[in-house]
């Protein structure tokens, strides 16, 4: 017996053009440009031990090498293999056993960067604390960073130790 050739309405189509983007995501990719050094092995390591979540926010794709973004709009944005900083008055933030300077972003006083100090290949998470918790970010990401060895650490004035100047006879 003769098969018949099967006809698939655009409707069906449509349709299952329509599931297949919901079960994919919707969500556009979020467009970052690499760092210097994204091609370090540190980078890849942190890369795949990303989290899926930051609190409530979900990682969604990026355009770049060593770069990951979480939430809708983007409100933490990481990008990994950026110059390590040197000495520094800036704030520094020792969370989870993970050094990280803190510098306020352009304009915006909610913009923050975060930037590992002792660690190269660094990496620099962007957070927008109008939308997502600082702490909360650095809390997640310190355990995944981690995994690029320390070598240096942030100091205060405490730590500093400044010799008594003999008394002039």
């Amino acid at each position: 017996m003769p098969r018949r050739p099967v006809r698939t309405s655009l409707g069906v189509v449509a349709v299952l053009a329509s599931l297949a983007a919901a079960l994919t995501g919707c969500t556009p990719t979020v467009s970052l440009k690499p760092a210097a050094d994204a091609t370090a092995v540190g980078c890849a390591e942190i890369i795949v031990r990303l989290p899926d979540a930051i609190d409530d926010d979900r990682l969604r794709n990026t355009d770049a090498q060593a770069t990951a973004a979480w939430g809708d709009p983007a409100s933490v944005l990481l990008r990994c293999g950026v110059e390590s900083p040197g000495p520094t008055t800036d704030r520094c933030l020792s969370i989870s056993g993970v050094d990280w300077i803190e510098r306020q972003t352009g304009d915006d006083p909610d913009v923050y960067d975060y930037t590992t100090y002792g660690r190269d290949p660094a990496t620099t998470v962007t957070v927008d604390t109008g939308a997502a918790s600082s702490t909360n970010v650095l809390t997640d990401l310190s355990g995944v960073v981690s995994v690029v060895e320390q070598d240096r650490f942030c100091v205060g004035a405490d730590d500093v130790q400044v010799p008594t100047p003999e008394p002039t006879p």
